[in-house]
């Protein structure tokens, strides 16, 4: 046992036990949403079914659309969705300093899609742990020489606690290894603790055993100093069996990725639409039962037999035979219950029940323009800004604390790898650093009411211009058109530069002048023709071999 391993296990069960009633409400939220994240409290088998709880899977499918919509609204892979800026626009106008960011951006991406990496696969799960329970954890780590490397932290590892500001400085992970896992990590046998070393040698190479990752700031942070001081966060590796640490390392940059719905005040973890679409939940599971139990009595009805000790018990196959159960006056002996109950009530309930459990995870709100594809440009983008006012406040927590970090965390390992360019001697003389501007579909979505604002006024102006012509000379409509272009997400690749733009005016311009010219040419060869013939009558009628000549028209 060592002392630090000691206290960094004290303090881990102090933030667990905090922890204790999100975990409740995480595993009924998980009964109903995600079955198999059923482990928040005890723990299944492998293959266990922990579907038993659920008969209505509104929730589930609601849950699977939302961490869609969320992939394809902040990072579609099909795109660029963020570029980098030095928060300077003059020096992002640097031709040096904007290939230099672009080239950046564009390795990042590469090296994030990596099939290795594994992001894709990784958000998606952060996503769906987002919508199930309001909080996800990505980690962003790496293969030496090799390529990024994400996992997605499973809520029921992991506990946090911030700093003053709020900001999550913290994170402990309890999670298990095997022996031979455990080996793998660090090297070889004479580096884990004897029980996993015994465990290994005695022939059970898959025995589990705990262990505790924390990260978390370094309070001997020394800038410029060689290792673990020199880093701003350190790592800590710890064995539960007897609280010996079996390493320490550190990150020049924040390595994990913390995202977080809502969360209420004097809270540290996040609530998300499963915890507030809870009740509805749990009312379309408990519809669904009394449904289906209406429809077993209507299909299958409960039979009324007269209280007599002669009638016995008959058969209730199709096609059966029963003797003795009809009365001498032909009336049926047995009949069938019927409960009159109000199916239509049971459906119009669940109905308005499914839907707002889809309106919780803004499923209707993901599916506008999908239901309506013949609307109008303008329509479009009212309701696009409609959707960006409406998801605003929740997905702009998802790029501060999820996005932003990752993408630091991102540059900062591929700077260090030296896959990146060398950065520009105008950046580095700036002494600027890089900031993140998205461009998701969510982002475009925020920036809708701009370009709502710029096709307004130009609606405005062109109705005005019938006044006065001159309220046109009002707007720049060529940067109009860059901003429009720019909001409605068109490929940067597809405008023409500033130079192209006036090269094009200026062939315009000349090619106007031609036709012009050429369009008096006749009326101008016309009137040479007509002075040439007055000049040689003037010499013809005067007969002086002194007459002035006709001047050259060319």
């Amino acid at each position: 046992m060592s002392e630090e391993g000691a206290q960094l296990a004290r303090e881990h069960e102090a933030l667990w036990q905090k922890q204790a009633n999100f975990r409740s409400l995480w595993n009924v939220s998980a009964q109903y949403i995600m079955p198999a994240w059923d482990n928040f409290i005890g723990e299944y088998a492998q293959g266990v079914n922990r579907n038993t709880r659920v008969f209505d899977s509104t929730a589930i499918t609601a849950n699977e659309r939302f961490a869609a919509a969320m992939e394809a609204m902040l990072t579609p892979r099909s795109g660029l969705w963020h570029k980098l800026s030095t928060g300077d626009p003059e020096l992002d106008e640097s031709p040096a300093i904007a290939r230099w960011l672009d080239q950046c951006t564009k390795i990042m991406f590469a090296c994030r899609y990596h099939p290795e990496a594994n992001f894709a696969s990784q958000t998606d799960e952060c996503y769906m742990s987002l919508g199930a329970f309001g909080n996800d954890a990505l980690f962003v780590d790496e293969v030496p020489g090799r390529n990024l490397r994400y996992r997605a932290l499973p809520l029921s590892e992991i506990c946090w606690a911030p700093n003053h500001c709020g900001v999550i400085d913290r994170v402990d992970r309890k999670f298990r290894y095997t022996a031979k896992q455990a080996i793998d990590h660090w090297g070889g046998v004479e580096h884990v603790p004897a029980p996993i070393a015994r465990a290994f040698a005695s022939g059970d190479p898959y025995q589990e055993f705990e262990f505790l990752h924390v990260t978390k700031t370094n309070p001997e942070h020394e800038p410029g100093a060689m290792g673990p001081r020199g880093m701003r966060f350190e790592c800590w590796y710890v064995y539960l069996g007897d609280k010996s640490v079996l390493e320490r390392a550190g990150y020049r940059s924040w390595p994990i990725g913390i995202g977080r719905y809502r969360v209420a005040p004097r809270e540290h973890y996040g609530r998300g639409p499963g915890q507030s679409a809870l009740a509805d939940i749990r009312t379309a599971n408990e519809l669904v039962k009394t449904v289906l139990r209406a429809g077993q009595k209507a299909l299958d009805p409960p039979v009324l037999l007269a209280e007599d000790s002669v009638i016995s018990p008959f058969n209730q196959r199709a096609g059966a035979a029963n003797y003795g159960m009809v009365s001498q006056d032909g009336k049926p002996l047995a009949i069938a219950f019927e409960s009159k109950g109000r199916f239509d009530v049971g459906k119009e309930i669940q109905g308005d029940t499914r839907a707002t459990i889809r309106d919780t995870f803004l499923n209707t709100l993901f599916q506008i323009l999908v239901d309506n594809p013949n609307m109008t440009a303008t329509e479009a983008l009212l309701r696009a800004q409609e959707k960006g006012e409406l998801i605003a406040p929740a997905m702009g927590r998802q790029q501060s604390e999820f996005l932003g970090p990752i993408v630091h965390r991102e540059f900062q390992l591929l700077m260090d790898a030296g896959q990146l360019p060398p950065v520009p001697d105008p950046l580095k003389r700036s002494g600027r650093g890089l900031c993140v501007i998205y461009t998701s579909p969510l982002a475009r979505a925020m920036r809708a009411e701009e370009g709502t604002a710029i096709m307004n006024t130009v609606a405005d102006l062109a109705q005005m211009a019938n006044l006065d012509k001159t309220v046109l000379f009002t707007l720049d409509f060529h940067d109009a058109a860059r901003e429009m272009a720019n909001i409605r997400g068109c490929p940067a690749k597809l405008l023409r530069s500033e130079e192209q733009v006036q090269d094009l005016l200026e062939q315009a311009a000349q090619q106007q002048q031609q036709s012009a010219a050429a369009a008096q040419a006749p009326q101008v060869a016309a009137g040479v023709q007509k002075l040439a013939s007055a000049a040689q009558l003037a010499s013809q009628a005067g007969g002086s071999p002194g007459a002035p000549s006709v001047p050259n028209a060319a």
